[in-house]
Protein backbone atom coordinates (compact mmCIF):
# COMPACT_ATOMS: atom_id res chain seq x y z
CA UNK A 1 0.00 0.00 0.00
CA UNK A 2 1.18 3.38 -0.79
CA UNK A 3 0.68 5.83 2.17
CA UNK A 4 0.97 9.32 2.73
CA UNK A 5 1.53 11.42 5.89
CA UNK A 6 0.42 14.69 6.25
CA UNK A 7 1.70 17.13 9.20
CA UNK A 8 2.21 20.79 9.70
CA UNK A 9 5.14 20.30 10.67
CA UNK A 10 8.16 17.57 11.26
CA UNK A 11 9.88 18.68 13.99
CA UNK A 12 11.59 16.89 17.65
CA UNK A 13 9.94 19.88 19.59
CA UNK A 14 6.31 18.06 18.59
CA UNK A 15 4.85 15.14 20.61
CA UNK A 16 2.78 14.91 17.42
CA UNK A 17 5.61 14.78 14.70
CA UNK A 18 7.15 11.79 17.19
CA UNK A 19 4.23 10.43 16.60
CA UNK A 20 4.44 10.76 12.91
CA UNK A 21 7.89 8.98 12.70
CA UNK A 22 6.47 6.11 14.82
CA UNK A 23 3.99 5.98 12.28
CA UNK A 24 6.12 5.47 9.14
CA UNK A 25 8.31 3.36 11.13
CA UNK A 26 5.13 1.11 11.87
CA UNK A 27 3.82 1.09 8.08
CA UNK A 28 7.07 0.49 6.44
CA UNK A 29 8.16 -2.27 8.83
CA UNK A 30 4.50 -4.10 7.46
CA UNK A 31 5.76 -3.44 3.87
CA UNK A 32 4.27 -0.71 2.96
CA UNK A 33 5.49 2.36 1.05
CA UNK A 34 5.32 5.71 3.35
CA UNK A 35 5.87 9.44 2.39
CA UNK A 36 5.86 12.10 4.50
CA UNK A 37 4.04 15.73 3.57
CA UNK A 38 5.16 18.99 5.82
CA UNK A 39 5.62 22.47 5.56
CA UNK A 40 9.31 22.49 6.97
CA UNK A 41 11.04 19.41 8.76
CA UNK A 42 13.91 19.51 10.96
CA UNK A 43 13.77 15.72 11.39
CA UNK A 44 14.59 13.11 9.30
CA UNK A 45 12.71 10.11 8.39
CA UNK A 46 14.87 6.78 8.44
CA UNK A 47 13.41 5.34 5.78
CA UNK A 48 10.29 7.27 4.58
CA UNK A 49 10.11 9.63 1.73
CA UNK A 50 10.28 13.42 2.85
CA UNK A 51 8.22 16.12 0.29
CA UNK A 52 8.51 19.56 2.20
CA UNK A 53 6.04 21.98 0.75
CA UNK A 54 7.99 24.96 2.25
CA UNK A 55 6.41 28.50 3.71
CA UNK A 56 7.82 31.65 5.32
CA UNK A 57 10.91 31.41 7.60
CA UNK A 58 8.88 34.54 10.13
CA UNK A 59 7.27 32.66 12.76
CA UNK A 60 4.86 34.90 12.74
CA UNK A 61 4.13 34.71 8.92
CA UNK A 62 4.47 31.14 8.91
CA UNK A 63 1.22 31.49 11.41
CA UNK A 64 -1.10 33.46 9.11
CA UNK A 65 0.60 31.52 5.84
CA UNK A 66 -0.96 28.00 7.07
CA UNK A 67 -4.17 29.79 8.26
CA UNK A 68 -4.79 31.17 4.89
CA UNK A 69 -3.02 28.46 3.03
CA UNK A 70 -6.70 27.83 1.22
CA UNK A 71 -5.26 30.84 -1.27
CA UNK A 72 -2.08 29.30 -2.73
CA UNK A 73 -4.27 27.86 -5.27
CA UNK A 74 -0.90 26.41 -7.27
CA UNK A 75 1.02 24.63 -4.97
CA UNK A 76 -2.23 23.15 -3.81
CA UNK A 77 -3.19 21.89 -7.07
CA UNK A 78 0.50 20.70 -7.60
CA UNK A 79 0.10 18.50 -4.19
CA UNK A 80 -3.01 17.35 -4.53
CA UNK A 81 -2.37 15.82 -7.78
CA UNK A 82 0.61 14.04 -6.51
CA UNK A 83 -1.46 13.03 -3.41
CA UNK A 84 -4.65 11.79 -5.49
CA UNK A 85 -2.37 8.40 -6.46
CA UNK A 86 -2.01 7.36 -2.88
CA UNK A 87 -3.85 4.37 -1.08
CA UNK A 88 -4.41 6.10 2.11
CA UNK A 89 -3.54 9.26 3.11
CA UNK A 90 -3.28 9.81 6.85
CA UNK A 91 -3.29 13.95 7.84
CA UNK A 92 -2.59 15.26 10.79
CA UNK A 93 -4.44 18.70 11.53
CA UNK A 94 -5.21 21.94 8.86
CA UNK A 95 -3.64 22.71 6.81
CA UNK A 96 -2.46 19.18 5.69
CA UNK A 97 -6.46 18.27 5.97
CA UNK A 98 -7.07 20.30 3.09
CA UNK A 99 -4.48 18.74 0.84
CA UNK A 100 -6.21 15.41 2.17
CA UNK A 101 -9.90 16.60 1.43
CA UNK A 102 -9.57 17.53 -2.41
CA UNK A 103 -7.60 14.66 -2.59
CA UNK A 104 -10.23 12.11 -1.76
CA UNK A 105 -12.39 14.40 -4.43
CA UNK A 106 -10.59 13.70 -7.13
CA UNK A 107 -10.19 10.27 -5.95
CA UNK A 108 -13.43 8.70 -4.34
CA UNK A 109 -11.00 5.20 -4.07
CA UNK A 110 -8.78 6.91 -2.04
CA UNK A 111 -8.65 6.10 1.96
CA UNK A 112 -8.52 9.72 3.74
CA UNK A 113 -7.60 8.77 7.94
CA UNK A 114 -7.80 11.86 9.61
CA UNK A 115 -6.34 11.76 13.22
CA UNK A 116 -7.02 13.96 16.00
CA UNK A 117 -4.88 15.67 18.44
CA UNK A 118 -7.25 18.37 18.65
CA UNK A 119 -6.97 22.28 19.20
CA UNK A 120 -6.61 23.97 22.26
CA UNK A 121 -8.01 27.33 23.22
CA UNK A 122 -7.67 28.87 26.96
CA UNK A 123 -8.01 31.98 28.09
CA UNK A 124 -4.36 32.65 28.87
CA UNK A 125 -3.70 33.45 25.47
CA UNK A 126 -4.23 36.82 23.93
CA UNK A 127 -7.44 38.03 22.48
CA UNK A 128 -6.01 37.86 19.08
CA UNK A 129 -4.64 34.60 19.66
CA UNK A 130 -7.80 33.09 20.62
CA UNK A 131 -9.45 34.26 17.37
CA UNK A 132 -6.41 32.70 15.64
CA UNK A 133 -6.88 29.77 17.21
CA UNK A 134 -10.79 29.20 16.61
CA UNK A 135 -10.49 30.23 12.50
CA UNK A 136 -8.04 27.56 12.86
CA UNK A 137 -10.20 25.34 14.54
CA UNK A 138 -13.24 26.16 12.42
CA UNK A 139 -10.84 25.52 9.34
CA UNK A 140 -9.52 22.48 10.30
CA UNK A 141 -12.97 21.08 11.05
CA UNK A 142 -14.15 22.14 7.48
CA UNK A 143 -11.37 20.16 6.12
CA UNK A 144 -12.56 16.65 7.75
CA UNK A 145 -15.56 16.12 6.93
CA UNK A 146 -15.44 14.00 3.96
CA UNK A 147 -12.92 11.54 5.65
CA UNK A 148 -13.42 8.26 5.45
CA UNK A 149 -12.53 7.39 9.26
CA UNK A 150 -10.96 9.84 12.43
CA UNK A 151 -8.72 8.36 14.80
CA UNK A 152 -8.72 10.25 18.43
CA UNK A 153 -5.71 9.77 20.79
CA UNK A 154 -7.96 10.64 23.73
CA UNK A 155 -11.49 9.34 24.90
CA UNK A 156 -11.59 13.24 25.46
CA UNK A 157 -10.68 14.41 22.23
CA UNK A 158 -13.60 11.75 20.57
CA UNK A 159 -15.93 13.57 22.47
CA UNK A 160 -14.92 17.34 21.36
CA UNK A 161 -14.54 16.05 17.11
CA UNK A 162 -18.10 14.40 18.08
CA UNK A 163 -20.17 17.40 19.29
CA UNK A 164 -18.02 19.99 16.70
CA UNK A 165 -18.35 18.05 13.63
CA UNK A 166 -20.63 14.81 14.15
CA UNK A 167 -17.59 12.46 13.18
CA UNK A 168 -17.18 9.41 15.84
CA UNK A 169 -13.75 8.71 15.96
CA UNK A 170 -11.78 5.52 17.32
CA UNK A 171 -9.41 5.84 20.03
CA UNK A 172 -5.75 5.01 19.98
CA UNK A 173 -3.85 6.49 23.03
CA UNK A 174 -0.02 7.12 21.75
CA UNK A 175 1.88 4.42 22.60
CA UNK A 176 5.03 4.99 25.10
CA UNK A 177 8.25 3.48 24.56
CA UNK A 178 8.72 1.01 27.90
CA UNK A 179 11.84 -0.15 26.78
CA UNK A 180 13.28 3.25 27.06
CA UNK A 181 11.35 4.69 29.82
CA UNK A 182 11.01 2.71 32.80
CA UNK A 183 11.67 2.80 36.64
CA UNK A 184 15.50 1.65 36.65
CA UNK A 185 16.50 4.58 35.04
CA UNK A 186 19.27 6.53 36.76
CA UNK A 187 18.96 10.40 36.81
CA UNK A 188 22.53 11.32 38.84
CA UNK A 189 23.69 12.52 35.69
CA UNK A 190 20.94 15.24 35.24
CA UNK A 191 21.02 16.51 38.79
CA UNK A 192 24.47 16.77 38.26
CA UNK A 193 24.10 18.60 35.18
CA UNK A 194 22.12 21.19 36.81
CA UNK A 195 24.39 21.86 40.16
CA UNK A 196 21.22 19.69 41.94
CA UNK A 197 21.75 18.12 45.12
CA UNK A 198 19.64 15.65 47.09
CA UNK A 199 16.66 17.62 47.67
CA UNK A 200 13.00 17.13 45.99
CA UNK A 201 13.26 17.39 42.35
CA UNK A 202 9.93 18.29 40.26
CA UNK A 203 9.83 18.07 36.68
CA UNK A 204 7.91 19.18 33.77
CA UNK A 205 8.33 18.69 30.08
CA UNK A 206 6.93 20.40 27.35
CA UNK A 207 6.10 23.29 25.13
CA UNK A 208 7.02 26.82 27.30
CA UNK A 209 3.26 27.70 26.04
CA UNK A 210 0.35 30.49 27.89
CA UNK A 211 -2.02 27.02 27.93
CA UNK A 212 -0.04 24.53 29.52
CA UNK A 213 0.43 27.07 32.72
CA UNK A 214 3.84 27.13 33.58
CA UNK A 215 3.30 30.52 35.45
CA UNK A 216 0.50 28.38 37.49
CA UNK A 217 3.30 25.88 38.19
CA UNK A 218 5.56 28.26 39.48
CA UNK A 219 3.30 29.45 41.84
CA UNK A 220 2.20 26.34 43.45
CA UNK A 221 5.97 26.07 43.54
CA UNK A 222 7.08 28.81 45.48
CA UNK A 223 4.20 27.30 48.43
CA UNK A 224 5.77 23.93 47.79
CA UNK A 225 9.42 25.55 48.73
CA UNK A 226 8.11 26.83 52.48
CA UNK A 227 7.27 23.26 52.94
CA UNK A 228 10.45 21.86 51.39
CA UNK A 229 13.61 24.61 51.16
CA UNK A 230 15.95 23.62 48.59
CA UNK A 231 13.68 22.12 46.36
CA UNK A 232 13.86 22.09 42.63
CA UNK A 233 11.80 23.03 39.41
CA UNK A 234 13.12 21.32 36.56
CA UNK A 235 11.50 22.69 32.93
CA UNK A 236 11.84 21.39 30.17
CA UNK A 237 11.05 22.23 26.54
CA UNK A 238 11.51 25.02 23.79
CA UNK A 239 10.16 28.06 24.15
CA UNK A 240 7.42 29.18 21.45
CA UNK A 241 6.25 32.57 23.07
CA UNK A 242 8.99 35.33 23.88
CA UNK A 243 6.90 37.36 26.45
CA UNK A 244 5.69 34.71 27.81
CA UNK A 245 8.98 33.36 28.78
CA UNK A 246 9.79 36.74 30.23
CA UNK A 247 6.94 36.73 32.66
CA UNK A 248 7.81 33.07 33.57
CA UNK A 249 11.66 34.17 34.11
CA UNK A 250 10.70 37.33 36.26
CA UNK A 251 8.32 35.05 38.65
CA UNK A 252 11.08 32.72 39.24
CA UNK A 253 13.91 32.36 41.42
CA UNK A 254 17.60 30.35 41.60
CA UNK A 255 15.32 27.14 42.47
CA UNK A 256 13.38 26.92 38.99
CA UNK A 257 15.90 25.82 36.41
CA UNK A 258 14.94 26.15 32.70
CA UNK A 259 16.54 23.51 30.47
CA UNK A 260 15.25 24.60 27.05
CA UNK A 261 14.76 21.68 24.60
CA UNK A 262 16.16 18.59 25.57
CA UNK A 263 17.03 16.08 22.66
CA UNK A 264 14.45 12.95 22.68
CA UNK A 265 17.22 10.52 23.54
CA UNK A 266 18.20 12.47 26.52
CA UNK A 267 14.77 12.83 28.28
CA UNK A 268 14.80 9.39 29.74
CA UNK A 269 17.39 10.86 32.51
CA UNK A 270 15.30 13.41 33.14
CA UNK A 271 11.83 11.70 34.40
CA UNK A 272 14.89 9.71 36.16
CA UNK A 273 15.93 12.49 37.92
CA UNK A 274 12.88 14.19 39.65
CA UNK A 275 11.13 12.97 42.39
CA UNK A 276 7.21 13.81 40.87
CA UNK A 277 6.14 15.16 37.53
CA UNK A 278 4.08 17.98 37.95
CA UNK A 279 2.13 19.86 35.69
CA UNK A 280 -0.18 22.72 35.00
CA UNK A 281 -1.21 22.52 32.20
CA UNK A 282 -5.05 23.99 30.90
CA UNK A 283 -5.46 21.85 28.13
CA UNK A 284 -4.22 18.52 26.98
CA UNK A 285 -5.80 16.37 24.36
CA UNK A 286 -3.08 13.33 25.64
CA UNK A 287 -0.18 14.79 27.53
CA UNK A 288 2.72 12.32 26.69
CA UNK A 289 5.31 13.21 29.63
CA UNK A 290 2.45 12.34 31.68
CA UNK A 291 2.68 8.61 30.47
CA UNK A 292 6.67 8.29 29.94
CA UNK A 293 6.48 9.93 33.82
CA UNK A 294 4.51 6.95 35.30
CA UNK A 295 6.42 4.71 33.34
CA UNK A 296 9.29 6.09 34.48
CA UNK A 297 7.69 5.10 38.00
CA UNK A 298 6.60 8.80 38.71
CA UNK A 299 3.50 9.88 40.25
CA UNK A 300 2.15 13.04 38.70
CA UNK A 301 0.27 16.09 40.01
CA UNK A 302 -1.83 17.74 37.40
CA UNK A 303 -5.09 19.13 36.96
CA UNK A 304 -8.34 17.31 36.99
CA UNK A 305 -9.45 18.23 33.18
CA UNK A 306 -9.24 16.80 29.55
CA UNK A 307 -7.65 13.85 28.92
CA UNK A 308 -5.94 13.75 32.35
CA UNK A 309 -8.44 11.45 34.01
CA UNK A 310 -7.56 8.97 31.44
CA UNK A 311 -3.99 8.55 31.65
CA UNK A 312 -2.91 9.32 34.93
CA UNK A 313 -3.29 6.49 37.01
CA UNK A 314 -0.37 7.03 39.61
CA UNK A 315 -0.84 10.59 41.60
CA UNK A 316 -3.22 13.47 42.28
CA UNK A 317 -5.91 15.41 40.31
CA UNK A 318 -6.55 18.41 41.42
CA UNK A 319 -9.51 20.74 40.58
CA UNK A 320 -7.99 23.07 37.52
CA UNK A 321 -6.42 26.72 38.63
CA UNK A 322 -6.44 26.03 42.63
CA UNK A 323 -2.79 26.40 43.36
CA UNK A 324 -3.49 26.11 46.90
CA UNK A 325 -4.60 22.11 46.35
CA UNK A 326 -1.93 21.59 43.96
CA UNK A 327 1.15 22.76 46.12
CA UNK A 328 -0.63 20.90 49.05
CA UNK A 329 -0.79 17.41 46.97
CA UNK A 330 2.54 18.16 46.27
CA UNK A 331 3.78 18.18 49.52
CA UNK A 332 1.57 15.30 50.86
CA UNK A 333 3.30 13.13 47.96
CA UNK A 334 6.97 13.95 48.67
CA UNK A 335 6.13 13.57 52.63
CA UNK A 336 5.20 10.38 51.61
CA UNK A 337 8.25 9.13 50.50
CA UNK A 338 11.24 8.17 52.59
CA UNK A 339 13.80 10.88 50.97
CA UNK A 340 11.75 14.24 52.81
CA UNK A 341 9.80 12.96 56.04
Amino acid sequence: MKIAILTPTFSPFSGIDRLVEGQAERFIAEGHHVDIFTFDASLKPKQAGLFVLGMPRSPFLQRIYRLLFFLDRDKIRYYVEMLRHYDRIISHLYPMNLLAAKAKKINPELEYVYYNAGVGIVPEYSFPERIYLKLFNYLNNRTVRNCDSAISISAYLRGVLKEETGIDSSVEPIPVDKARFNPRINGARVRKQHGIGNGPVLLYVGRISPHKGIHLLIDAFRRVEKAFPGSKLLVVGKHTFPGYSRKLHSMADENVIFAGFVPDEELPGYYGACDLYVTASLWEGFDIPVVEAQACGKKVVAFDLCSHPEVIKKGVLVRPRDIQAFAESVNKLLQETKKFK
